[in-house]
């Protein structure tokens, strides 16, 4: 009897796991995937190149996925669907389940959105909107559609509101309708109605800024979307706004590494106020529901306004520290975050090298891990992983020491609060 009651038990829990398995595979929902710990999100950008016009191949794609289910992260988020990229990278997803059944990763689907005359010689005119959005949102919905066992979420645009983005930005009421259409298209069942709707865009779109974004198409949008997707980049503040940026007087007898230890808890404690000033304009027009970062991380390198000319801001150390004091913080506070970004690509500023934004990856164009993914590479968390063909090694050939050559401490003396 005691020997038939265990094989029972066995064969219950057996099914419970199946049952489970089962769930992850095919019913997982973005309301279960975002602010859930065990689902880590990133920013995901296969190019090895320094243009679009060559795009990654799905065995390319096949590689950097491993490399990142490795470290557990399970969603990814994409940027446009007007590239082979995204369909590559959903082929390439369905293919590693096809050889798994367990294997799981989701995305975050893009859809990128223009004003007229956006990246032309004409003036743009921010409150219509380009042709080609149109197409754009048909194709994102397209995909969707097609593989709704992976893409959980579509974003309409990305920084498409924040008027710093002169080219391109749109004013809300556009953002608005392409969220409504989509919510739309999920009430008629011509799209799964479990999908969330976003837009991802910077905290002061959202409302966390000047009063300028402070409009009713916003806050009508905010109503229309499932949760709301902000950025935050102290990054850029360090040369911008500096106001949290430097060596506070009370700190100057620290070690260096103390220094900017101090500094980077600053940065980490400016985004949570970013966070905090978009939840507190939702609540003010009477809104509560969910706000995760569609984006935020440092640069490593920098020939610009945030290197070694300008606020000492990037490196491999103060990277690391911005990326754990942001997973951290979020994963305890059940706030996703697609971190920018899963590997460097050199085709955002082709034109220059050392500039910022080509060196935001965790993993380079060598196939080295940079300092934050140090211990994963001791830990043989790559192991039987490549590339490009090769496995990943270490920047700075793991040598502490020369790293710390290319640390700087901020510039910026603070007074004491």
């Amino acid at each position: 009897m005691k020997n038939l009651i265990y094989i029972i038990f066995l064969v219950v829990i057996s099914c419970n796991q199946k049952k489970t398995e089962n769930l992850a595979s095919n019913e997982m929902t973005a309301q279960m995937i975002l602010g859930n710990s065990k689902y880590q999100a990133i920013c995901y950008g296969g190019y090895r190149t320094n243009t679009r016009e060559k795009q990654p191949t799905i065995a390319e794609i096949k590689e950097d996925i491993k490399l990142l289910a490795a470290l557990n992260i399970k969603v990814l988020r994409t940027y446009n669907v007007h590239y082979e990229e995204v369909s590559n990278l959903l082929k390439a997803i369905t293919e590693l389940k096809k050889e798994n059944s367990n294997f799981e990763m989701y995305v975050m689907l893009g859809a990128w959105i223009d004003c007229k005359n956006a990246w032309t010689n004409l003036p743009p005119i921010h409150h219509e909107e380009s042709e080609r959005n149109a197409i754009e949102m048909e194709e994102a919905v397209r995909l969707t559609n097609q593989y709704p066992e992976i893409i959980k979420i579509i974003a309409v645009g990305n920084e498409a509101m924040v008027t710093w983005a002169t080219s391109y930005y749109v004013t809300p009421n556009i953002i608005l309708k392409w969220v409504n259409h989509l919510q739309t298209l999920k009430k008629q069942n011509k799209l799964p109605k479990e999908v969330w709707i976003t837009s991802s865009d910077n905290f002061a779109s959202w409302g966390g800024g000047g009063s300028e974004y402070h409009v009713e198409d916003l806050n009508q949008l905010i109503k229309a979307v499932d949760y709301i997707s902000m950025h935050t980049y102290p990054m850029h503040d360090t040369h911008y706004n500096p106001v949290f940026w430097g060596i506070k007087e009370k700190e100057q007898q620290l070690s260096e590494k103390e220094k900017i230890d101090a500094a980077m808890l600053r940065a980490r404690d400016y985004a949570k106020n970013q966070y905090e000033s978009v939840v507190d304009y939702m609540k003010s027009i009477g809104v509560n529901k969910p706000i995760h970062i569609g984006e935020t991380g440092w640069a490593t390198q920098s020939n610009e306004n945030y290197g070694v000319e300008g606020s000492n801001a990037t490196d491999e150390y103060k990277s690391a520290q911005f990326y754990n004091l942001m997973r951290e913080w979020t994963n305890k506070n059940g706030i996703a975050c697609f971190y920018f970004e899963a590997f460097d690509e050199n085709w955002k500023d082709s034109a220059n090298p050392l500039g910022s934004e080509n060196h935001f990856g965790l993993i380079n164009l060598q196939n080295e891990a940079k300092y934050v993914l140090w211990n994963d590479v001791d830990n043989a968390v790559f192991k039987g992983l490549t590339r490009n063909g090769k496995p990943i090694t270490k920047t700075y050939n793991g040598d502490e020491r020369a790293l710390w050559l290319d640390v700087k401490s901020p510039k910026a003396i603070l007074k004491n609060e």
